[in-house]
Order: C-alpha cells, then structure tokens, then sequence
C-alpha cells in the first residue's frame, strides 16, 4: 500500500487523550501508529501492546523537575510525540497527555506489526524474528525510524500518525509494574494487552 491511500480514509485521531496519563496509556492499546517512509512511497503500520504512564507528580518521569528545554514536549498539548535518548544508543517514543501544561506521557513500550514488515525489517537491521521487531520501545523506534528529528511532532499530520482502534473481543489489559526505572517501582502503571505475544517481556 502506498502512503496517503484511500485506506486511511476511515481513520480517526484518538478523542482521549487529553484524559488523565494512566486512563490515556490503558486506552491507547489496540491503536495503530502509522509510519509512512516517504524515501520508499510505502507505509507500515503497528498496534500499540504495551504503554507505561508517567506524569509530573511521578518520581519516575522526565517531567518530575518541571519543564525544561529536554521535556517540554511533555508539557505541550497532548498527541505530540516525545522522543529521547537513552543508554548513548537508543531512542523511545512517548505520546503527551493530559491538558497543556501538564507534563504527562504514555512511553509506547511494544507494538505488533500489521502492516509493512518488509520496511520494518529493514530499519531494524539484521536478521530478527517478526515478533522481535517491534517488542521494546528502542527496537520500536528504530523499526520506525524514529528519532530527534520527530520530538514535537503532532501525530495528527504524516509522516507519522497515531489513529484509534479498539481492543478485539476476547482481549484483556492487565496493569503490572513500570520496567527499568528505580523509583516508584511498585506503582502500577505498565499496560498490557494481556498474552499479546509482542510484549517486550
């Protein structure tokens, strides 16, 4: 399918996210991100599996300190993408939340690929399982190309989209505790589409 096509005509921006972190990350799984490659004239697309919430109350989260110049995008309107660096080596993408001026984000921890596994595997490099190709946010990212040159974007324009799409019938969303992070460990703010075999873990 080539990018712009008359499939993405029935595709809707998400009306929620502007709802509290925890309530935006539980109902963004099932949605689809959108990724157009303009150098190749075709387009993917991935189901969000996992999120993680993180507001500026949360010890956890970039927006803990207050607004700076590396988060502001957090503090933006809500369905702008919040990139960063992480380890020298990776990037993860965040979605904000929440009303402006708010810090508040969803991390997009793994998606499963529904369309365009062949530009997937390509970004991603190497030789990897399908199921690897998109299950954890640094593999996502780099599957989607993405990085800086994103932080800001509004996910409602190519060549990136974000687009509602709900849970299918027999799905289930377990809570469990945020990976990685050394503090407020226990709370429970990671989402899963339960059993999705895409998780990161």
């Amino acid at each position: 399918m080539k990018a712009g096509s008359s499939q993405d005509d029935h595709l809707v921006f998400p009306d929620f996210l502007d709802c509290p972190v925890q309530e935006a990350a539980r109902l963004l799984l099932g949605c689809l991100i959108i990724r157009d490659y303009e150098s190749e004239g075709k387009q993917a697309r991935v189901r969000i599996v996992e999120t993680e919430a993180y507001d500026q109350n949360d010890p956890a989260s970039h927006a803990y300190h207050g607004q700076s110049a590396r988060n502001a995008a957090l503090f933006g309107p809500s369905g702008h993408m919040y990139v960063y660096f992480t380890y020298g080596m990776h990037y993860c993408l965040n979605i904000s939340c929440q009303e402006d001026g708010f810090g508040a984000g969803v991390l997009i921890r793994a998606c499963q690929p529904v369309q365009g596994l062949d530009l997937l595997r390509i970004y991603r490099h190497g030789r990897h399982p399908d199921r690897d190709l998109t299950n954890g946010p640094a593999k996502l990212c780099q599957a989607l190309d993405i990085d800086k040159r994103y932080y800001g974007h509004d996910l409602r324009k190519p060549p990136i989209r974000l687009a509602a799409y709900g849970l299918a019938q027999d799905e289930t969303i377990t809570a469990t505790p945020r990976i990685g992070i050394s503090h407020a460990k226990e709370t429970l703010r990671r989402f899963v589409i339960t059993g999705n075999p895409y998780l990161s873990r």
